[in-house]
């Protein structure tokens, strides 16, 4: 059985006071152990606990202080985060949004490029349509303004770029945003190829217009003066017109570029049909330069001295000056023919034919074709003539009619034919 006793105290003081060693006895049966406590070992025992006693108070503050301190930092990091995502998110919108407004305005660029592109392309397309028109616009009224169906330089060159890349592309900077002053050059510059392809466009429309204008005006003349002359082209159907009344610039009355060309092409037949008839009809002068000797009508014989009807009119002339065919036609006498002397009478169609009398020689046959100005005869003095002079008729279904009306008619629309 073991025994712990400690053994200390007051002990008698002999010569004064002396302190004890404080001794720690342990038995256990038969052992007996003993300990002496030194005052150091209390001042270390001391030490100890409070330093342990002190380390507990800090681990156990620690242990209660970490958890505000881990809370409060993962709070912040928190915050933190948050904020970085609400930047990041902020910068994604901003991002979008001028993607967005990037692609909106390639789009809309793109858009505009592709109408210019379709309508230089219709313009292009129209030399098909105008070609044909265009040659025969220019054999029927000789010298003309043709329509200008190209573009201006810079909007040629742009157009062309269109056609091996986006032009819009090429309008954004390096970075893929659109700066203001590109976008207002963009804008002028489509406004300005705008303009032009408009132009052209007007100006094809007006100048086709113009050109059927001035066809259905020549037209009309000649018509005017085959009309004086008692002649009716065939074919010419009478005057029926009518209609409601539609202001000329209303949008009824604008009609497409192919309707224009149209126009255009039947004015042109309608002159040509005209200027056809005009080759048939005798309206030139046999004798061009030469004096009237005598006129269509009655007259003073210049053999008998008595009055006497005149079936045609008188060109002096010298001896072999050439005579010229006034119409196209076919010849239906050459030779000789009494008082007449040496003639050629030429058929013309639609009742009309023209004699050439007083001839020195003849140059054309029976049956020959005849054109305009061609040369027929000679001016000699054969038959019933005081001297060398040409003496020319125009009869219609076989009755003599005076020539002048005729000639004059063909001064009048000479510049047309």
């Amino acid at each position: 059985m073991s025994h712990v006793s400690h053994r200390g105290g007051t002990q008698p003081n002999i010569f004064g006071k002396r302190k004890e060693p404080h001794t720690i006895i342990i038995a256990h049966g038969n052992d007996i152990k003993h300990f002496t406590v030194k005052p150091w070992m209390v001042f270390t025992g001391g030490t100890l606990c409070a330093a342990i006693a002190v380390g507990y108070l800090v681990a156990t503050s620690y242990l209660v202080l970490r958890d505000d301190l881990i809370g409060a930092t993962v709070a912040r990091q928190a915050r933190l985060q948050h904020a970085y995502e609400d930047r990041i998110s902020a910068l994604r919108t901003q991002v979008d949004r001028i993607t967005s407004r990037q692609l909106l305005d390639q789009q809309l660029m793109e858009s505009k490029v592709v109408e210019l592109i379709e309508r230089q392309e219709q313009l292009t397309s129209r030399d098909g349509q105008l070609g044909s028109v265009l040659k025969k616009a220019k054999a029927s009224l000789g010298s003309v303004p043709v329509p200008n169906d190209k573009p201006s330089d810079e909007s040629a060159s742009v157009l062309d770029s269109t056609k091996t890349g986006s032009i819009a592309a090429s309008l954004f900077s390096s970075t893929g945003v659109k700066t203001e002053s590109t976008a207002d050059r963009a804008d002028r510059l489509f406004v300005a190829i705008n303009r032009s392809l408009r132009d052209i466009d007007t100006g094809q429309v007006e100048q086709v217009r113009y050109l059927a204008e001035t066809a259905k005006k020549n037209a009309g003349k000649i018509e005017s003066a085959l009309a004086v002359a008692g002649y009716r082209p065939k074919n010419k159907p009478e005057t029926a017109e009518g209609g409601p009344f539609i202001a000329a610039d209303s949008a009824e009355a604008v009609s497409s570029f192919s309707s224009e060309v149209e126009g255009l092409d039947a004015a042109l037949n309608q002159l040509n049909q005209v200027k056809g008839a005009v080759r048939r009809f005798p309206l030139a002068n046999p004798s061009p330069g030469s004096d009237i000797t005598s006129t269509f009508g009655t007259r003073r014989d210049p053999l008998l001295g008595t009055a006497a009807f005149h079936s045609g009119m008188d060109f002096r002339g010298s001896m072999g000056a050439p005579i010229k065919a006034t119409a196209s036609g076919k010849v239906i006498f050459a030779g000789r023919n009494g008082g007449y002397g040496n003639m050629v009478e030429i058929e013309h169609g639609s009742g009309f034919t023209t004699r050439y009398a007083h001839m020195s020689q003849i140059y054309v046959s029976d049956g020959d074709d005849i054109e305009p100005g061609m040369i027929v005869g000679a001016v000699g003095s054969t038959g019933r003539s005081t001297g060398p002079h040409l003496h020319y008729e125009v009869r219609k279904n076989g009755n003599a009619v005076d020539p002048v009306t005729f000639i004059r008619a063909g001064r009048k629309i000479e510049d047309l034919l």
